[in-house]
């Protein structure tokens, strides 16, 4: 017995597939995991606190506030100062350089800045370097373009304080 259906097709659930799927990849472009590379570690004494060298040529402006909420997370107190405005108290100093381009982010129609790379350097009172550990974003497939500040700077701290790069 031969038996007929009727059988109907709608864009729609195919336009809700590809639009899913799109957001899948957006999200996984955008949205990627961060990691410290060329990480320097030399050992030494752990510190509580740490006085951070305002960079005015980082027009990073997120930066700080990322860096002493991780640094809080560790338990080390951080304070920002002017350079040459700290007073002699200050032991160790981190040291940073970060890089900002400009993009519209998706579903979105406004220009944005994105954190691009960035270095931090933990040195003495004296210059000595303590530690260096670096962020970049992905040249090829920009992997994490989106992601916050604070989770592209998280791992360079973790480097800086520990020596591990994850």
């Amino acid at each position: 017995m031969l038996q007929t259906a009727c059988s109907i097709f709608t864009p729609v659930p195919l336009f809700e597939l590809v639009k899913a799927s799109g957001t899948a990849a957006s999200t996984l472009i955008t949205v990627g995991p961060s990691k410290a590379k060329d990480t320097v570690y030399h050992i030494h004494p752990i510190f509580g606190k740490v006085c951070i060298e305002f960079n005015p040529q980082s027009q990073a402006v997120e930066i700080l506030p990322a860096v002493q909420s991780e640094l809080r997370l560790h338990q080390i107190e951080s304070r920002i100062y002017e350079a040459g405005t700290a007073p002699s108290t200050c032991e160790i100093w981190l040291n940073y350089v970060a890089y900002v381009e400009w993009d519209i982010p998706p579903f979105t129609n406004d220009y944005k800045t994105y954190l691009t790379s960035t270095t931090l350097t933990l040195r003495t009172s004296t210059g000595k370097v303590l530690s260096k550990s670096s962020y970049a974003l992905d040249p090829v497939y920009g992997m994490g373009k989106w992601s916050s500040t604070r989770s592209k700077v998280a791992p360079v701290i973790t480097a800086l304080l520990t020596g591990f790069e994850n």
